[in-house]
């Protein structure tokens, strides 16, 4: 999926992305100096995080607004726009690496994404990533897909979440062997008392696009808001209702 990124904004409000992706990092089993790819690096935050570990990593995103932002925080590293379902290395690297991306891209187009990632592994080369899995912010798709509905439209789901099972299927059939995966709820704070209008003017870009008139975009994301307050608002504070599946694997030989 390709959305135009408010780049500037998305570094300042919604770090907690990058943040929550630190303990990914540590499922990367190798030494100083392994070659690493950070696959949907986005501003290059946990890039950053991967160089500070000692390894030799490179960023790629399909994003021109985020890398930007990247590559002027962190001369040092390379960044490389290409998009995850079509790109190819100069040299195999020992690991992939991934965060909060796999769910942007359409399920049709999953095996495209995995048959690179493949090609860009040494064999035996390590694949950890997490991304939003089945029943991932449940509660507020559902919100706004009632309120869709009582104004004519069709909400059209703009993620792929997958169970364990599904996507553990889709990484044998293309290769891989899993050694770990995990589905758990991760209810997340977002930042300030419009937390929740923020999120969703963020990260729910695309259903809106049947709604031509602006005021009515705005009249259904507020009604969404208010019918969540009582769920997903606690103590002066608004939560997403995340939940994540990450997973550790390795390439097979060809």
């Amino acid at each position: 999926m390709n959305i135009k990124w408010d780049a500037d904004k998305y570094t300042a409000d919604f770090s907690f992305v990058h943040q929550y992706g630190n303990s990914l990092t540590e499922l990367i089993d190798a030494d100083k100096g392994c070659r690493v790819l950070d696959l949907g690096c986005g501003n290059g935050a946990l890039t950053k995080v991967l160089h500070d570990k000692g390894f030799d990593v490179i960023g790629i995103d399909a994003s021109r607004e985020l890398l930007d932002i990247a590559g002027k925080n962190y001369p040092d590293i390379e960044f490389i726009q290409a998009d995850a379902v079509n790109f190819s290395l100069g040299e195999p690297v020992d690991a992939v690496f991934s965060n909060a991306v796999f769910h942007w891209i359409d399920k049709y187009k999953q095996r495209d994404m995995l048959k690179c990632v493949h090609k860009a592994l040494k064999e035996n080369g390590q694949f950890v990533f997490e991304f939003g899995g089945y029943g991932n912010n449940a509660l507020i798709h559902e919100a706004l897909s009632k309120i869709f509905s009582e104004h004519g439209y069709c909400y059209k789901m703009p993620f792929y979440f997958p169970t364990i099972g599904e996507y553990s299927a889709l990484l044998e059939n293309s290769g891989f062997r899993v050694k770990y995966a995990v589905l758990f709820d991760r209810p997340t704070e977002l930042k300030g008392e419009n937390g929740l209008k923020d999120w969703i003017n963020m990260f729910v870009k695309t259903p809106f696009s049947v709604v031509e008139n602006a005021e009515e975009r705005e009249f259904i994301k507020n009604a969404a808001c208010d019918s969540l307050k009582n769920t997903l608002y606690k103590d002066g504070k608004w939560y997403a209702d995340y939940v994540r599946i990450r997973m550790k694997a390795v390439r097979t030989a060809d």
